[in-house]
Parts: C-alpha cells; structure tokens; sequence
C-alpha cells in the first residue's frame, strides 16, 4: 500500500514537472521567439533581439545562429505531430541559407553575412569560413529534411557534406580544419593569408568544439542518409573525440596541435594562462553535451554493445558532477583547471552560461534512465531544474537569461537573442526532457534510452 502510494505520489510531481517544462517550451520560447525573429523582407532570421523583446537595428546574420533556428524549428514540428506553422517557418530560413549565405562561386557557408546577404565586417569574420559554421548547416538541413522529405533540401545537404569532404577534411593528420578562405583552403598562423577574425587566436589548432558539432552533424545526415562515406567519417569522428580528444580524468582537452598533442599552458606563468583561458581549461558544459553526442552517433551507428563510449560518457558526467557543481545553489560552472601537480580539479570560472545549464538538464535525466539504480542522476536533475527556475529562466520576459543571475545579474536586461544565442540548446533540452518524462516508447529518444539502458546492463559491477 505504502509503495502503491508513493508511485502515485512520483506521478503526480512528475506531471507537474512535464506542465511546467512544456510551458517552458511553448509560452516561454517559442511563442516568444517565433514569429518574431523571422525576417521577412531580407530572409532568414533577426539575429539581435533585446531583453524587452525589440528588434534592434544591427542585424548581421550567421550561419550557425540561422542553421539553429532552421534545425529547432524542425524538431518543433516533429515534436508536436506535424505543426505546418513550425515547418513552414523552418522553411523560411532555407533560401536564406541556400541563395545567400552559401558562396555560389566557390562553395561552402560563409561564417556571417550582412541583414541583406552581403559582405559583413562583424567579428572580422568577412568572407571566411569555418568547419563548426558548415557542420550546423549540414545539422539544420538534415533535420528539415527529415521533416518536410523535401528533395532538394537533402541534396543540398549532401552537397554541404561533400565540400567539408573537399576542404576540411584532413586527410593526413584526421579531424577538419576549421579555419577555410574563401576559395576553399584551409589555413594557418604561416599562411600568406592573414585573418583579422575574433576567433584569430586559435589559428592553427585542431579543436574539440568543431569536432563534436560536425559528430552531431554527421549523426543527424546519418539518419537521413545511409550514406557510407558518412558512416565512416562519423565513426572516425566518434573514435577521435572519444579516444583523443577525452582526458583520462574524464573531460575534453579544448584545442591541439597537429600531432594531436593538447594545446597546455599549465607551465606558463598566471598572466600567460589566464589570457590563454579560452584555449585551455575544463569547460563542463561541454563534457556532458559531448556525452550525450557521443552516445547519439554510437546509436545512429548501430555499435552493438559499445560499452566503451557508455563507460567514457559516463566518466565524462560523472567528472563534471564531482567538480563542476555549486553545492550552495546549484548549476553547473563554467570552467575548470587542473593545475600543474594538482589531480583535482578547481574552478577557476564560477559564472554558470544558459547552454549548459540547458545541456546539463538534458544529460542528468538522460542518464537517470540509462541507469536507474544510480538514483543521484535524477536527483541533480531535479536540483538543476530548481536553479534553472530560479536562476536562468526569465519568468517574466520570457526565455532565458544567458547566464545565472546568481553570479551575473546583469543578464537581467541583457540580450534575448545574438549570434550565439538563439533557441537550440534549450529547445533541444525541453523536447528531450519532456518526451523521456512522458514515457512514450515509441518516440526515438526513449527508444536510444532503452538501448543504452540494455547496453548498460552488460557493465560490471
């Protein structure tokens, strides 16, 4: 009886939770950002939008911020049986992509565009482009095509794939170069070419950001597209970040040299490390998404019993659990370090970012299912969706804010929308949550859940 009553109890609070996590979704963001951010006269989507909800008048236009919307927009429709309105405003953003941001004379996605499609000089970024740029296009096509099984947008995507084939692709030394001209070749710090872009910095390396978003690429083009040049790239790609590009202790080494070795300023003087903060530390946020995208390539390859990706994504959440949460509040920070002759982890960026607040929600109740007897997953998922409401959401506005106001209450009237924040992360994050807590065996997340779950079974005590 007792037991009986505690089910119902379980229930009924997990009822309440997928009310307000769906509310979250459909008043919370995509009413607010949808239509509004559809550009009717230029194509594509506004990418500056202000904390009260205006249209600001700088408008440049990425690719990755225009293939987000494309790719939430997508899900969205799938996600509620077929809505027309979200796949037609998926649809909008297609010529945009198609007719303007792609270089017609050369091939591949510029990184930005101005409002119209012409030239822009936000960033540097002029007309250079990047593997993480192309590999978000070729994630937003896929999805519309899943979608719509529109012919032309597969074929496009197809041909997105064969350039980053063409140009990106390292043949010699694995992974993609990430930084391209506008011809179509690679370069570095000793080409002719000279590059004025904010991202100049990491010129030359390898890095894990454009890997895992050409994975999680390749997975979505993999699933449309049994393609076996895909496959193989993606199994590469799952091997490299996997097996390389993951520290022993169980988290992602951000950039690296040509012989993969990391890029590490643990003997550099404080000042030294502290400017080079971006190219080496521990960013949680990405660990666990990572898991998750590791997990979700494995699937999408049908790796029977990969007990070795399961047991490194595991090592991977767990990691970032152990050091990268506020006990006090919660969320999760935003960066780590493991200081030379140390072998634990301090944070050394105590500032909690929207995406992987919105990540770590995603992976905490993913991981509850895969492994149910290990009853803190679920628990840090509760405490980080407590935060998440507390600290992230703008119950208010609407959306969320881009980083915890526990640390950063500036953000309060900070920008709803720039080019690196749109809708995706927490879009992604809420379907997947809500669908899990739902229970619908036959929806494809609780499918990969159950996979991973038998998977899990075959791990030792």
């Amino acid at each position: 009886m007792q037991k009986k009553f505690e089910k119902e109890v379980n229930m009924e609070k997990e009822s309440a939770l997928i009310k307000k996590m769906q509310e979250a979704f459909m008043n919370g963001i995509l009413k607010r950002w949808y239509p509004l951010v559809l550009d009717k006269e230029c194509g594509g989507y506004f990418t500056n939008i202000s904390h009260d909800w205006k249209v600001m008048p700088q408008q440049e236009k990425m690719i990755v911020s225009q293939a987000r919307h494309i790719w939430t927009l997508s899900k969205a429709s799938q996600y509620f049986g077929g809505v027309k309105e979200y796949e037609d405003m998926a649809r909008h953003g297609f010529p945009f992509l198609k007719n303007k941001m792609w270089d017609e004379k050369y091939g591949g996605f510029f990184q930005i565009r101005s409002r119209d499609g012409g030239m822009s000089d936000v960033n540097g970024w002029r007309d250079e482009k990047r593997a993480y740029g192309n590999a978000f296009a070729v994630y937003a096509l896929a999805a519309l095509y899943g979608q719509t099984h529109d012919p032309e947008v597969l074929e496009f995507a197809q041909k997105v794939f064969r350039w980053i084939e063409e140009h990106s692709y390292d043949r010699k030394g694995k992974g993609y170069f990430q930084f391209i001209m506008r011809n179509g070749n690679p370069f570095d710090r000793s080409s002719e070419y000279k590059t004025i872009a904010s991202d100049g910095n990491e010129l030359g390396f390898k890095d894990q950001n454009s890997s895992i978003h050409l994975l999680e690429a390749l997975t979505e083009l993999y699933h449309v597209w049994k393609d076996p040049l895909v496959r193989t790239r993606l199994q590469a790609l799952l091997e490299l970040i996997r097996d390389i590009q993951v520290a022993p202790q169980g988290y992602l080494q951000l950039f690296f040299h040509n012989d993969w070795t990391p890029v590490s300023f643990r003997d550099s003087s404080q000042e030294e490390r502290e400017a080079n903060f971006g190219l080496d530390h521990v960013s949680f946020g990405h660990d666990y998404e990572t898991a998750f995208l590791m997990l979700e390539a494995s699937y999408a390859l049908q790796s029977d019993n990969d007990l070795r990706t399961l047991t490194i994504a595991k090592k991977m959440l767990d990691h970032a659990m152990k050091y990268g949460w506020d006990e006090k509040v919660g969320g999760f920070y935003d960066g780590g370090y493991y200081f030379k002759g140390e072998d634990k982890c301090r944070i050394v960026k105590d500032t909690k970012n929207w995406w992987a607040q919105a990540e770590a929600l995603n992976a905490l109740l993913l991981f509850s299912k895969i492994f149910p007897k290990e009853a803190r997953y679920y628990e840090y998922f509760l405490r980080q969706w407590e935060y998440v409401q507390s600290y992230i959401i703008d119950a208010k506005g609407g959306d969320w804010f881009e980083g915890g106001i526990d640390k950063e209450p500036h953000f309060r009237t900070g920008p709803k929308s720039h080019m690196w924040k749109c809708t995706y992360h927490t879009g992604r994050t809420l379907m997947n949550c809500t669908t899990i807590l739902q229970g619908d065996a036959s929806k494809e997340v609780n499918k990969f859940i159950d996979y991973w779950h038998k998977t899990a079974e075959l791990l030792p005590n």
